[in-house]
């Protein structure tokens, strides 16, 4: 990490060059006329795989000048920020990740502020950061330092200025760091070029230069960037700032490429084994059994001649050569598997490092599918679903907080165990919300999962969240119980869904009679196809599989008989329109 925190001097700013994403950095802090300095400012580009899913980052933090610890605030907030940062889980996306260090950094100013004898003497600091990732800047901001940036000799503020103004001229924070115990940070995120120049200052610097000397300074002789900080902060002194003054450049010398030839090099680096018979062996796994032959994929159960332990292997079909998108998916599964470690997940264990072929290594689960589990169990006791249920859930809760979403979720991807334990199986089509922000030339060009279970944002074109995994749990249970599923949409429907009108919702309870009202609304709401009403959180789903939910039933007895029995609406109403088309015969009988 590279930093220059309270210092009378330039800092030594360099970057890796990455032949990807690749930042310069230049900067310069100065104390000016006041004996000691309370900016600071950080910035680091990673290298390897941090790179690309953490991107770079860039920040500044000037410590409130009233308090004696504005420079143990201001330099803590930028050292912690940077190191937190690239700590949280690769796979969280860029605003999830910085919020929750930013959080918990601010709670920290906050307390140990509090502990100091002087009121005024609490750890405040201003602070923006610059996180780019493949081709945007993250920007995150509050207080009174900024960030600009600079592309083609046009020089714009990109944050706002949380000040208060007074009477006597000064201005007062709004807004920093340590300031409250609740933290109100500006994000916003702006697309970068190759050549723009982010530059972030404190207010000793734009408080005495403006925009038009700023993009002056900017546009000078193409020289590094540190010495274009320095000019910036010999300027700002030049012209009287009273102020601490300091400055970061981040020039943006190249960007990810989004070349669709490169990606599939890249995933074809591997060869995809041939088919393999019982008793053939490929990187010291011998096949006992033949799980599955299909077109998509092949899997064998075979033993590890180094441990002798059993394992399942996975290889994809040949068929899929040629095909990036398949590949990506395939490669996924053990990105994906390799983050999550929970009894509820199958693992996926890394092949040998000299390897030249592509395949999975899975866990060996001894059990069936839930649909083989479905025919086996036609009318199963609700508590055993409730018990399913309850471990789906506990399951896919480890995927939601490393913000993944299955996106595939049906009988055939859920095992159970001969112990009775669920595991979910299948990663190819997870979301993963940090690599969502990754440019890429891969686009899928058709919704993913089977349509039966999928929800209908996926049909209408949403790349789905969390909920969408909450709507397909709800179709499963409710084909647990019922043995049929709560929608009849057409292939025609399904290939071609203009609506979720198109939706009908069958009661399971004509299914099966002793299904409770109360877990028939549950399993409406979960299966909801309007994102809106269903629900968001899975912890309420199973506590109304479990109790009867209050509000629901009285909003279920006060609705129109359509909502509450469109089957006994239309009935009535047939035999209505037949009485009243009866009497109009009768009335014209008797007219002649």
């Amino acid at each position: 990490m590279l930093n220059a925190a309270a210092k009378n001097v330039p800092a030594q700013l360099t970057g890796d060059v990455n032949r990807q994403l690749d930042v310069e950095f230049g900067g310069c802090t100065n104390a000016g006329i006041k004996p000691r300095n309370e900016d600071a400012f950080a910035a680091q580009q990673p290298k390897g795989a941090a790179l690309q899913l953490k991107g770079v980052t860039g920040c500044i933090a000037d410590g409130a000048s009233c308090s004696e610890n504005a420079q143990l605030a201001s330099q803590t907030s930028v050292t912690h920020f940077i190191s937190d940062y690239y700590s949280t889980p690769d796979t969280w996306p860029v605003k999830t990740a910085a919020a929750r260090v930013l959080s918990a950094l601010n709670s920290w100013l906050y307390h140990h502020g509090k502990q100091s004898a002087l009121p005024h003497n609490g750890l405040v600091t201003t602070f923006s950061a610059v996180i780019i990732k493949s081709t945007s800047a993250h920007i995150f901001h509050c207080g009174d330092s900024r960030i600009y940036r600079y592309r083609a000799g046009d020089l714009q503020l990109l944050t706002r200025d949380h000040v208060h103004a007074q009477r006597d001229g000064a201005d007062f924070l709004t807004r920093a760091l340590g300031i409250d115990s609740h933290l109100e940070m500006d994000y916003s995120v702006e697309e970068v070029e190759v050549g723009d120049v982010l530059l972030l200052t404190t207010d000793g610097v734009h408080g005495v230069l403006n925009t038009i000397e700023l993009s002056e300074l900017l546009a000078g002789p193409a020289d590094d960037l540190e010495q274009r900080a320095r000019h910036l902060i010999d300027a700002a002194l030049k012209k009287g700032s009273t102020d601490n003054v300091s400055c970061l450049l981040m020039r943006v010398r190249e960007l990810p490429l989004a070349d669709i030839d490169e990606v599939h090099r890249q995933l074809t680096q591997l060869a995809i084994p041939p088919v393999l018979d019982v008793g053939q062996s490929i990187d010291g796994f011998r096949v006992n059994r033949i799980l599955h032959s299909g077109t998509r994929s092949h899997l064998y159960l075979v033993t590890s001649s180094v441990d002798n332990k059993n394992y399942v292997l996975k290889a994809p079909s040949e068929n899929f050569a040629d095909d990036a998108q398949y590949l990506d998916g395939f490669m996924r599964e053990q990105w994906v598997a390799s983050r999550i470690n929970h009894n509820g997940v199958m693992k996926i264990f890394a092949r040998p490092p000299a390897s030249p072929f592509l395949y999975l290594l899975c866990e060996f689960i001894d059990g069936k599918t839930l649909r083989q589990w479905l025919f086996d169990n036609p009318k199963p006791a609700l508590e055993a679903v409730r018990t399913l249920t309850r471990d789906i859930i506990s399951a896919l809760r480890a995927l939601q907080r490393m913000h993944m979403t299955h996106r595939d979720l049906k009988p055939e991807n859920i095992l159970v165990t001969s112990a009775g334990q669920i595991k979910i199986i299948d990663f190819g089509t997870v979301h993963v919300g940090g690599l969502e922000e990754v440019e890429s030339p891969l686009h899928e060009n058709q919704p993913v999962g089977s349509a039966d279970y999928i929800a209908p944002e996926y049909l209408l074109g949403d790349s789905g969240a969390f909920h969408s995994d909450i709507f397909s749990l709800g179709v499963i249970v409710y084909e647990m119980l019922s043995g049929h599923l709560p929608y009849k949409l057409s292939q025609t429907q399904q290939r071609h869904l203009k609506s979720i009108h198109d939706y009908r919702y069958t009661s399971a309870r004509q299914y099966r009679a002793d299904i409770p009202l109360w877990m028939d609304l549950a399993l409406q709401k979960a299966t909801q196809p309007n994102v809106r009403l269903r629900y968001h959180v899975l912890s309420e789903f199973m506590h109304d599989l479990c109790e009867p939910n209050a509000d629901m039933l009285r909003t279920r007895q006060h609705a129109p008989l359509l909502q509450r029995n469109p089957i006994r609406f239309w009935q009535i109403s047939t035999v209505i329109l037949m009485v009243v088309v009866l009497l109009q015969c009768f009335f014209l009988i008797g007219k002649h």
